[in-house]
């Protein structure tokens, strides 16, 4: 018999630290799944919702349960639900729309037209509404539920759902440029960027270069198979310049966000480049007619949906695609985002609260 209580991380308030609260176990009504968490990815974006938000900053609020990258097995069904069973093992899909207009019908939920016909518009489990740093998890639709292939633990999957999500999202968009002998760039080493560098490794023929303030993460970046490592500095536009024949990049991928990783990737794109800007690091680009290369595409991006993780779990279990992770029981995770503060996690930090699936 599944208990009745369980433990959870919960941040109650803006401008908090996390805490372990014993909360109800809860229960899945129709069409939805109970998931007994495997791992609950720590991301950097919850730093931002801890020391950042403010109330009337976003549509909705604490008090919720973190953990918005999910993976684990399934415990409970809904009623309706079919094509899962009760043991198998899932990935969560992070954003959840209203399930109901054009875009969400395409799958593209992080992009949801009428978010005002959910719970937390423009979030999901972890983002205003109960995530996975809990036990158990309650995701309201099965279409937000992925069958994890073989081999695949819940506990490597879950960073995948959003730190490997992300980058692929990115590249794919931006992948007819990224023809053998093109080089891409990715800025920013870390939970992400790692991702990223893989990503292009294994989906494109692009030369690929990683920029990075660490020594620990440049060389992260080259276990990764990054093909140039650079750190920023007063070079590092005509090193990066370099990898690419004095011509730039086409494609750079912002994993930070800042100021002055902008400005770096506005200085090694060429023409006709897609500047793809993925980290909030709060900083802008000036943007006029001479501040980029003529026909150079600035955009952000959001996450990523169904199909495109369908597409990284599977690099995934091929061996083409793998988070870094350490790994930490769910007694200690409050402590992990401290440890993320500090810069002390390399890669990505996975909450692991069950091991296998316990009935």
């Amino acid at each position: 018999m599944s208990p009745s209580t369980m433990t959870a991380l919960r941040l109650e308030s803006w401008h908090s630290t996390p805490v372990l609260r014993e909360v109800p176990v809860p229960t899945p009504g129709p069409g939805g799944v109970l998931v007994q968490v495997g791992g609950a990815g720590a991301c950097h974006s919850d730093l931002h919702l801890m020391d950042e938000f403010s109330d009337g900053l976003l549509p909705w609020g604490p008090p919720f349960t973190l953990g918005h990258e999910n993976a684990g097995w399934v415990h409970a069904l809904g009623d309706g639900v079919t094509g899962l069973e009760v043991g198998q093992p899932v990935a969560v899909v992070g954003a959840w729309g209203c399930g109901s207009c054009d875009r969400c019908r395409l799958g593209l939920e992080t992009y949801c037209d009428h978010p005002e016909r959910t719970a937390a518009p423009g979030g999901g489990g972890g983002l205003g509404l109960d995530g996975g740093m809990a036990d158990y998890l309650l995701v309201p639709s099965a279409r937000h539920v992925v069958p994890l292939p073989g081999g695949l633990h819940p506990a490597d999957a879950a960073p995948l759902t959003d730190a490997g999500l992300t980058p692929y999202h990115a590249v794919r968009r931006s992948l007819p440029k990224l023809l053998p002998g093109s080089v891409a760039v990715v800025i920013g080493v870390g939970g992400l960027g790692h991702l990223a560098v893989q990503v292009l490794k294994a989906i494109s023929g692009a030369v690929v270069v990683a920029v990075d303030s660490r020594e620990a993460s440049r060389d992260l970046a080259k276990r990764c198979g990054a093909d140039v490592v650079v750190a920023p500095g007063d070079d590092a536009v005509a090193e990066v310049r370099a990898a690419g024949h004095g011509l730039g990049a086409e494609v750079v991928l912002d994993m930070v966000g800042s100021d002055d990783t902008l400005a770096l990737a506005a200085g090694v794109s060429r023409q006709l480049s897609d500047i793809t800007v993925v980290g909030i690091g709060g900083g802008s680009l000036p943007f006029g007619f001479f501040t980029v290369p003529y026909e150079a595409s600035v955009q952000t991006t959001y996450w990523g949906n169904r199909t495109e993780l369908v597409e990284v779990l599977d690099l995934a279990a091929r061996g083409l695609l793998r988070a870094e992770t350490t790994r930490f029981p769910l007694a200690e995770a409050a402590g992990v985002y401290d440890r993320l503060r500090r810069g002390e996690v390399a890669g990505r930090a996975v909450v692991v609260p069950h091991e296998e699936h316990r009935p």
